[in-house]
């Protein structure tokens, strides 16, 4: 809080006060235009006006209180803004980011989904709104109810556009963006590998995503998930791009010990000319056995119709 200046003057030692009207003297030679010096009540004025400007640390928010619009919601806690970008009502939904800008409590609101404005932008394909809701300071690092940050959503939907928009609007939490994991342990790497959307594999990884991040459940990496899916124009980036060929599963397998009982040879042939030896095949006991290569992916993933109960197959 700054000290208003008549009262700065009367704390003064003497001493203090001395060398203060020696120095306004001096002050005054310079000043003096030669028509007329400042009047002391004049100066007096501007010390206490440049007093008053000066900021000592961030502004008090403790006392913050919204307009009164921005404290609507409906039943399933959507805002204005969020219920603008659903509807995509773009002179409204600038509108209210113009009005909204830098007040993070608001434009981070999160809907009964956990659904950020700049959540509902992504999902809408609308880049724009995401450009501006980003510039605005939405936090770009908040889950909605999956864990899912809105770079994954967009890597999910295969939005090239939308991942860009982030990309380029969020450089210093890209690093944070591309560790984040969903609730189902999924790095958004993870998600345009499952997806097979190539383009947005290779942007992730020449940004810095982690192409040997493995799932928290069972360790697969991209490269495992690339067999499993059979995905063969998926491997072949993931191998230019270096990923690791003997990283095993938590059960100890490798991408190329999967391949045995799937059907692209060209998959398997590939990962064992570059596979270490003890790492190509399944153990003897186990040659009959790929149980561990299956994997069930959530409704929203790719679902797999070699399940075997009983010996026999699901269909």
């Amino acid at each position: 809080m700054s000290v208003p200046f008549h009262d700065y003057q009367g704390n003064m030692m003497e001493g203090e006060a001395r060398d203060l009207r020696k120095d306004k003297l001096l002050q005054d030679d310079r000043i003096d235009s030669g028509l007329d010096s400042l009047k002391e009540e004049e100066y007096t004025a501007i010390i206490t006006d440049l007093s008053n400007m000066r900021m000592e640390g961030p502004p008090d928010t403790s006392n913050y209180e919204p307009e009164p619009w921005k404290k609507e919601v409906n039943e399933d806690g959507d805002t204005f803004l969020h219920l603008a970008i659903i509807h995509e009502e773009k002179t409204l939904v600038k509108e209210a980011i113009q009005r909204s800008y830098r007040d993070h409590f608001y434009l981070n609101k999160q809907n009964n989904l956990h659904q950020t404005a700049l959540h509902l932008a992504v999902i809408t394909e609308q880049q724009d709104i995401s450009q501006s809701l980003l510039q605005a300071g939405c936090d770009p690092e908040i889950q909605d109810f999956c864990g899912n940050t809105a770079l994954h959503i967009a890597c999910k939907q295969g939005s090239l556009r939308g991942v860009g928009v982030i990309f380029q609007y969020c450089e210093k939490q890209l690093p944070a963006l591309l560790q984040s994991v969903n609730y189902d342990g999924h790095t958004c790497l993870h998600l345009a590998s499952i997806h097979g959307y190539l383009a947005i594999v290779e942007n992730l990884i020449n940004k810095g995503a982690d192409i040997n991040a493995q799932e928290p459940c069972n360790g697969r990496t991209v490269l495992h998930m690339a067999v499993d899916l059979q995905n063969y124009d998926l491997m072949k980036l993931l191998l230019k791009h270096g990923a690791d060929v003997n990283r095993v599963t938590y059960q100890g397998y490798s991408p190329c010990q999967l391949t045995w009982g799937r059907n692209n040879m060209l998959i398997q042939q590939q990962l064992v000319e570059v596979t270490h030896k003890n790492l190509q095949y399944l153990p003897e006991s186990e040659e009959e056995d790929s149980s561990d290569s299956e994997y069930e992916y959530n409704d929203d993933e790719l679902m797999y119709d070699d399940c075997i109960i009983g010996g026999r197959p699901l269909h």
